[in-house]
């Protein structure tokens, strides 16, 4: 599918409007952060170059980093023609209702059905008529982790980094996970961040290839064109006066508010969306610091044609104190 560049004409327009906004309601100046929209394209990007889902600069005689966690397997068991049939009569016996336009309660029998044959399986397949686990699959070697990013400080203002790098890469597994260390609502890739100084990298190493992988985790190779903007949060991060200002100014101009914050996509920094489950809890480093959102991989056709939970974000966050300390992460 061909890759759809960015309009430079909407993301200007998005640009000035915020700029306004602010202007004209300059309590909202504390709540903006910087963020740098990474703008990914398809193309063939250098080991020396930022890019998504193309070659690091990895030095030869570092070993490169395979997932220690078991991934999670589809395990999935055809239904008893008994199961199907009481199903088939379920569904038969609600569209007689909806024809008659009658309402009476639902039978209890009929209530209870859905349930006593999914067993405590993730989901059933209507097509196949088969329940679905979701399983840990321990077995196998470990799988090689798959390049997400490679961002270079001189391409990325403000990225955060360690004292002496300015390069920051970016790794995962590319299959499911549950479960992982620190990340108790979290179900996705095991990501793993390197910071390195690039002019000490001289060898480079070729990255192993993964023996099993989900398609839409492996990134296609694309060159970067970042941008740097300012970030809104989402009204429900606003004190609510202050909220129903921002909606009100965005409204009296034909705009929608959610337009003009937590900037979707590829972006390093910024604000993050809340718009499948509202604010939810990113848990804290175990040194108690805060977090900040470092990354944001957005699913898209084309371009990286990377696909995270249902066509969702996924968010890295460090700690807003010390960027060595374990990541979290988190699915929208």
């Amino acid at each position: 599918m061909p890759v759809t560049p960015p309009d430079p004409s909407a993301e200007t327009l998005v640009a000035d409007l915020v700029a306004d906004l602010v202007a004209e309601v300059p309590e909202l100046a504390e709540y903006v952060r910087a963020a740098v929209l990474l703008r990914p394209a398809a193309g063939s990007p250098g080991v020396r170059d930022s890019s998504v889902g193309g070659p690091l600069l990895w030095p030869a005689g570092e070993p490169w980093p395979l997932c220690p966690h078991p991934h999670m397997a589809r395990v999935r068991k055809r239904l008893t023609d008994e199961e199907r049939e009481a199903l088939e009569r379920m569904g038969r016996a609600r569209r007689e209702r909806r024809r008659s336009g009658r309402r009476p309660p639902m039978p209890p029998e009929e209530a209870e059905t859905p349930d006593r044959i999914l067993d405590g399986a993730s989901s059933l397949d209507m097509t196949t008529w088969e329940r679905v686990r979701w399983v840990a699959d321990t077995g196998g070697p470990d799988v090689p982790m798959v390049p997400v990013a490679q961002l270079h400080a001189r391409d990325v203002p403000g990225l955060p980094r360690p004292d002496g790098a300015d390069v920051l890469q970016v790794l995962w597994c590319p299959n499911d996970h549950s479960g992982l260390p620190g990340q108790p609502h979290y179900s996705g890739p095991a990501v793993e961040l390197r910071y390195r100084a690039a002019a000490a990298v001289d060898a480079v190493a070729d990255p192993p290839r993964p023996h099993r992988a989900l398609d839409l985790c492996l990134p296609s190779s694309c060159t970067v064109d970042p941008v740097r903007v300012a970030d809104l949060p989402s009204t429900d991060d606003l004190p609510a006066a202050l909220a129903e200002r921002a909606r009100a100014w965005a409204a009296a101009r034909g705009v929608d508010h959610h337009r003009l914050a937590c900037r979707s996509g590829w972006k390093v920094g910024g604000r993050p969306s809340r718009h499948l489950t509202g604010r939810v809890r990113v848990d804290r480093p175990s040194c108690g610091a805060g977090t900040r959102l470092l990354l944001t991989v957005g699913s898209s056709h084309g371009g990286p044609d990377v696909t995270v939970g249902r066509f969702g974000e996924l968010r890295v966050f460090t700690c807003a104190a010390d960027a060595s300390h374990p990541v979290r992460l988190d699915i929208q």
